[in-house]
């Protein structure tokens, strides 16, 4: 089966994904990318190549038609690079929005990640809030997942909390951090959960497990995580020695003024 998607695209993709794994962030075949492709993101799709059918087990209709290049179920972010082919895929939405076919890679049999339901479900949501929204990304970055077991897992505090750990966070993610009780992964239960927070923000977390980032690109995705998940390491090393000072919300509104951004105002003392 010849490549349907630019070779530009593909090699952006592996790219950001090992990096993901070289920081530590996907360990095994821990997380999933989906990245909604657009019509000059693909090579011409022949009848012959779209091999494989099968059922979503729930429906999205307003991703009818759709192109997304993901991650496979079970598949080591460490290979992706070296091998896309094996690891990653390119997936189509059928009309009925309750079907997708594979049309290039997954080879020998493999599968999308088993998290599909979340990615689709995420993707409908913020295609809602964001006409310009092209990425999901869940992966396990360590302190995100550290601060899930000391800090409290209440929206408005966590995002405060991560806001006054370095200046860029308010900047980066005005809207805060989305936040969910633990859950079962894999299930349309977790994606439906998570839809309804990511409606509204880019960032949610999944305590004890990892964090799901959206973005308009992948480098805008990858960035997001990477400012929450530093701001979590600073909070992680700093919390034992006893926190005596930090950003003021003063300071908070002075940062979201100059960089014309409007973090929500419940959120400030």
């Amino acid at each position: 089966m010849e490549s349907i998607i630019k070779e530009a695209v593909l090699e952006q993709f592996c790219s950001i994904a090992d990096l993901m794994y070289q920081k530590g962030w996907d360990e095994r075949n821990g997380g999933n990318i989906s990245l909604l492709l657009r019509g000059d993101d693909l090579l011409n799709v022949g009848e012959s190549e779209r091999t494989r059918e099968y059922e979503l087990g729930y429906r999205v209709p307003e991703l009818s038609g759709k192109f997304f290049l993901v991650t496979g179920s079970g598949k080591y972010f460490k290979n992706i690079k070296t091998n896309p082919k094996e690891n990653v895929g390119v997936i189509q939405i059928l009309e009925d929005g309750e079907h997708y076919r594979i049309v290039w890679g997954l080879a020998n049999g493999a599968k999308p990640t088993s998290e599909l339901p979340t990615h689709l479900m995420n993707h409908a949501a913020r295609l809602k809030s964001d006409p310009d929204h092209r990425v999901v990304m869940h992966c396990h970055p360590a302190n995100l997942l550290a601060i899930s077991f000391v800090h409290p897992l209440e929206e408005r505090e966590l995002s405060r909390t991560l806001w006054k750990m370095c200046a860029e966070c308010v900047i980066v993610f005005p809207e805060g951090i989305g936040v969910l009780p633990f859950m079962l992964c894999g299930t349309k239960e977790i994606g439906a959960a998570t839809a309804q927070k990511i409606t509204d923000c880019r960032l949610v977390l999944w305590p004890h497990h990892g964090i799901f980032g959206t973005g308009k690109d992948l480098d805008e995705a990858f960035g997001l995580i990477e400012t929450a998940e530093k701001a979590a390491e600073i909070y992680m090393k700093i919390a034992p020695l006893g926190i005596r000072q930090s950003i003021s919300d003063d300071g908070l509104r002075e940062l979201a003024e100059a960089f014309h951004v409007q973090p929500k105002k419940e959120y400030f003392d």
